[in-house]
């Protein structure tokens, strides 16, 4: 792609999100959403071939419905109290439907299904764009409405963790099992969002600091299937040693950075006297351990059987910058200890 157009496309992604964080107003808030929708669509589309032309009409056929959704909700709410303002959603319909139409550009259960079929028809530099930037514009609204309709949110958030697991158990192909991880993250985020939103926000950066270095570890070492993970000890061993590490980051075990969210939700649905919602949350995490245990296992443990025994094949330097995700895969890992000034800063 030109540099000309592709620095136009990351200017209209970041414009679009930029429009939408400063909006008080919901036409402004769907017209950034728009721009970001759009920016995106030529990078999915790039490569012309059939599954990117594909997962691109999927992807614009699901966010033009959230966002006609979207306009149609702010408009009733408007018509119904008389402003368009996005923090005084006070009428029970319209909060709903601008709800439901978030959770489907996001990608939540039972909206998610278009996610993996999406992610899996591009590469991974855009999949990457498409885990994380696309997830902040959205966010940011929700944090804004602070919808107070328990019942719907924690629904919404036990469903996507329940399929963010189960769905990825039988993948073979890492995009979809990407996917899978991100609907079951965005499950724990909804969960605690109507409670605490700073914590919302904590689980949405470190999910986005441990699913960047896993796309970029994979991006790395061309990685595409799991099949494909057995080579990556003669591309790079010393990576190929600290990826489990990641894994168990976004599997939310301890020393690693990923506990923390999870930890700390937990810790606050317990608190909200739901502890019936924390331990099917922690529960369901359990299922998503299993598919990030089965990655480990496939990277570090197997070998490829196309590979002559004890000959390491020819093969090129990789031109492939280092530094992000060293810095990455470093944070990935390591962001635990400083758990106490998270704490610190969540509490009012």
């Amino acid at each position: 792609m030109n540099p000309h157009i592709l620095a136009t496309l990351l200017f209209g992604l970041g414009l679009g999100t930029t429009i939408t964080f400063a909006s008080s107003h919901w036409l402004l808030a769907w017209m950034g959403l728009e721009i970001n929708t759009l920016a995106i669509l030529p990078l999915m589309a790039q490569h012309h071939h059939p599954r990117a032309v594909e997962a691109t009409t999927k992807y614009f056929l699901t966010q033009a419905t959230a966002a006609a959704t979207i306009l149609f909700a702010s408009t009733t709410n408007a018509w119904l109290t008389g402003q368009w303002d996005i923090l005084q959603m006070s009428h029970p319909l319209p909060t709903t439907m601008v709800l439901l139409a978030l959770a489907l550009k996001i990608g939540l259960a039972p909206m998610h299904s278009w996610l993996p079929e999406v992610l899996q028809g591009l590469d991974l530099t855009t999949g990457l764009i498409l885990s994380t930037w696309q997830k902040l514009a959205p966010f940011a609204l929700l944090l804004q409405m602070q919808p107070n309709n328990t019942t719907m949110m924690v629904i919404l958030g036990l469903t996507s963790t329940l399929i963010g697991g189960w769905g990825g158990l039988n993948q073979t192909q890492l995009r979809k099992i990407l996917a899978y991880s991100s609907i079951a993250h965005l499950g724990w985020m909804v969960l605690i969002l109507q409670f605490t939103p700073a914590l919302t926000l904590l689980t949405l950066l470190t999910y986005i600091i441990m699913t960047s270095s896993l796309f970029l570890v994979f991006k790395l070492n061309k990685a595409t299937n799991i099949n494909t993970l057995a080579t990556s000890w003669t591309k790079a061993p010393t990576l190929t040693s600290i990826t489990p590490l990641l894994l168990l980051s976004l599997g939310g075990l301890p020393p690693l950075t990923g506990f923390m969210p999870k930890w700390l939700i937990l810790q606050e649905l317990t608190k909200q006297n739901l502890p019936l919602t924390a331990t099917l949350a922690a529960l369901t995490a359990l299922l998503s351990l299993y598919f990030y245990l089965r990655l480990s296992y496939a990277m570090t443990l197997t070998l490829s059987p196309n590979n002559p025994t004890g000959i390491t094949p020819w093969r090129l330097p990789s031109a492939q910058l280092t530094m992000p995700v060293t810095i990455s895969t470093t944070l990935t890992i390591m962001l635990l200890p400083l758990t106490p000034a998270m704490i610190a800063l969540l509490t009012p």
